[in-house]
């Protein structure tokens, strides 16, 4: 199931991130954005938590698109990112496919990639499936 999207990129911290939403369907998620120097730790290479938040806002919003035409809500369980490589610049790669597809929570694994589609960042996203609030 695909479902266009009126955008490329939310508010919030994906925006203050630089992050540019590429494809989004319930099934795969993807993203880029660019390398710049607020976003790397002090020794050069980019932050840890900029990967995990990558991650999660595009499990985050895959899982939305499924759920919210049910009337539910889809947020963050947790987080389990392992880093493989670093990325120093460039831009990042990142694709989120769905692994699960519960009533109370959904899974995906990440995959974030360099400009030379090397693999550097696995991060596995489990995502709380909710009741919106009356």
């Amino acid at each position: 199931m695909t479902i266009e999207l009126p955008f490329s990129q939310t508010g919030g911290l994906d925006r203050l991130l630089g992050l540019e939403y590429t494809e989004m369907t319930v099934e795969r998620a993807c993203g880029r954005m660019a390398v710049r120097d607020d976003i790397k730790q002090p020794m050069g290479l980019v932050h840890g938590g900029v990967y995990a938040a990558v991650a999660e806002s595009l499990a985050s919003l895959g899982t939305a698109l499924g759920v919210m035409p049910e009337g539910k809500l889809a947020m963050g369980l947790s987080n389990q990112t392992s880093f493989l490589r670093p990325i120093t610049g460039g831009t990042i790669h990142a694709e989120a496919v769905r692994k699960h597809r519960g009533r109370s929570t959904w899974v995906w694994e990440v995959e974030i990639r360099d400009d030379e589609q090397r693999l550097c960042v696995l991060t596995r996203v489990t995502i709380a499936v909710r009741e919106a609030p009356s």
